[in-house]
This record gives structure tokens, sequence and C-alpha cells, in this order.
């Protein structure tokens, strides 16, 4: 090969072998301070998990509650050696948006820092902009190349198969909030250039009422292989999902594959609807689950359908343990499981 040929990029998918999953600690600080208790619960038991399969970067406000962390880790059966602390200031805990993008360059993963603007300015982020930053300043993490660009670009706004086709919502990324500069051909030409991607899925239709991000496709459809996609669906028609979610399942059902082939669709209808102690609807979506080394972390929602979302959801990773994680702490903020995590694919970690 010659020495000056730029190889393409490719945005692996999240079933590809992965080091670690980054985290960011609820800490009292952040919008976690009215249920500080019982989401550190929901973290213990999501990091306990995650640790049976890969490690946990675990980003933490400051040393002291890193000491504190430490022993309670222990006593919730987890394994220290598989936690790699991060010490970092942050606002909020969504690692899925302010987290890095991973690419693979010729088997060598290079990471993409895109700016976080809170979805759109309705949140504090300053801090949340700087992740990226303390991140690639860890020894752990040697990314081979940092690229960092003055673009907005949220991770739970994009799936991807592996193969070069993406998932995502003209509602999310054409929102004059993000870039308002950017046409969706400008888009399409960022994915080419930087994720590697040649087919895009742009998605009209489609919204889970409680969810701040402007529809974010990690609530609506995912990748579950490269010709599978697991979707939100809703079959009552007194929801007020019913007739966006229908349209974008006929969206769905015309999509071909790089191979011209219909997609296999499988629909994992919402949860009854959940509300907080304002009566205001939470964003509840078993889309929102998270794939890691031989398991798939499922949000459940003690909901009638989350043991038909479990279900299915086998069926699509048929070689991966599916645990279900309580997620109705997690909803009380306005994203699911997936929203707080951010894989690091395999050769990521210098250890």
């Amino acid at each position: 090969m010659h020495p000056n040929h730029t190889l393409a990029p490719v945005l692996p998918a999240e079933w590809e072998p992965q080091d670690a999953v980054i985290l960011a600690w609820p800490h009292a600080q952040s919008d976690w301070l009215t249920n500080i208790a019982n989401i550190q619960k929901t973290y213990f038991e999501l990091i306990r998990h995650i640790t049976r399969f890969e490690s946990v970067v675990l980003i933490i406000p400051d040393q002291a509650e890193l000491v504190r962390l430490q022993p309670i880790l222990v006593g919730n059966q987890i394994s220290v050696d598989k936690v790699i602390p991060v010490i970092a200031d942050y606002n909020d805990t969504w690692l899925r948006d302010s987290g890095p993008i991973s690419i693979k360059v010729n088997n060598e993963i290079h990471y993409l820092d895109f700016r976080f603007n809170g979805w759109g300015n309705k949140f504090e982020h300053q801090l949340d902009d700087q992740l990226c930053k303390h991140l690639f300043e860890h020894f752990t993490i040697q990314p081979t190349l940092i690229e960092q660009f003055d673009i907005i670009l949220e991770g739970g706004s994009i799936d991807s198969d592996g193969y070069g086709t993406l998932l995502t919502t003209e509602a999310c990324l054409l929102n004059p909030n993000r870039n308002p500069t950017f046409s969706k051909d400008d888009y399409n030409n960022l994915f080419r250039d930087k994720l590697g991607v040649d087919n895009v899925h742009w998605l009209k239709h489609g919204h889970i009422i409680g969810d701040d991000t402007d529809g974010h496709i990690d609530m609506l459809a995912r990748f579950c292989s490269a010709n599978t996609i697991a979707y939100s669906s809703c079959n009552d028609r007194d929801d007020p999902h019913y007739e966006s979610l229908n349209n974008m399942k006929a969206e769905l059902e015309s999509l071909v594959t790089t191979d011209k082939d219909l997609y296999h669709l499988i629909d994992l209808p919402i949860p009854t609807a959940i509300h907080n102690n304002q009566h205001e609807r939470l964003a509840a979506s078993y889309c929102n689950f998270l794939v890691i080394n031989d398991a798939v972390l499922v949000p459940v929602y003690d909901d009638p359908n989350d043991t038909q979302a479990c279900k299915k959801l086998e069926a699509c990773f048929p070689d991966r343990e599916i645990i279900p994680i309580n997620a109705l702490n997690i909803i009380q903020q306005g994203g699911s499981l997936h929203c707080l995590t951010m894989q690091l694919p395999a050769g990521s970690l210098n250890r």
C-alpha cells in the first residue's frame, strides 16, 4: 500500500468488541440531587453488570468522592480493578452525548470530539463540553489520533450498523438549535468524510414524550445487525405516540439495506405512560438498550411489556446474555440507560 494512501474511517457498530464503557458518577451538584440515593443504587447495579464483561471508565468529580466510593464499590460486589477512575468536573451524566465518538482507521482507534451544547442550549453544558479533553489526558486512554470539531453532534443522535450505514432523525440534526447553517448534504458529507458512512437513513417521524433531545434515534430505532432494526412502537390509538410512531414504522418498512433488501423489523411496544411527581410523562423506551461484550443491558420499567421486550431482544442477540436494568430512576431526568453510557471499542485502552 502506498504510504500516503488515506484509509477510510469506520464507525463501529455497538455490538463489536469493546474495552470499556464510560460513565459519569451522579453527584449532588448535578441534576440528580433530588433522587441521588436511588440513582446511585442504579449505578452500582449498572457498574456491577458491565464489569462482568469489560472495564468501566468512571468519571468522578473529585478525589474525596473517589475515596468514599472505593469501599462501597467493593461492598456491591464490583471488581475495583475493572473500574478506571477519571477525576473531572461535569454538569451532568449523559455520556452518550458529551463523550467521544470512536472510529477505526486501519484497526487503530481515533476519537472525534464534537461540541456539546446541552441539546440546543436547554441545560448547563460548559463543563460537559470539556469532558473529552479530560478523558484523553488520562494515561489509560491513548487514542492514535484526536480530531476536534466546532460542530454539534451527539452520540445518541446517530446509530451505526458498522458497515457504512447510519440511522438518524431530521427532528434532531436539522433543528436550528444545533448547527443552524447545516443542511442534510452538509451532514451527509461530514458522515462520509469523518465516519466512513455512505448511506444515511433520515427518519422524518418519531418522538418520545419527555425526551429533551429533539428526537434522538437511540430512543426510536436501533440496529441489531446490518439487516435488523428494533424500533419503538405503539398500538394504543388513545396514546399520543400512536400517530408519530406508526408513521415512523411506515418509514422503516420502506428502507432498504445496501444490498437493496428490506430490513427485518422488531417492534418494541413502548411502556404504559409513566409520570413524575409533576405529572409530566417521562421518556421510556426499550430501544435505549446498551450492547456490551457478550451481553445486552435492557432498560425495564416495571411494565407488562418488559418481558416481551427482553425476549425480542434476546432473539436479536442470541449469543449474548440479556440483562434487565430497572430504569425508573434514570428516566426521572429525561433519558434512559443508553443515554448514560458511551462505549470504547477494543484497542482504546492502554492497559
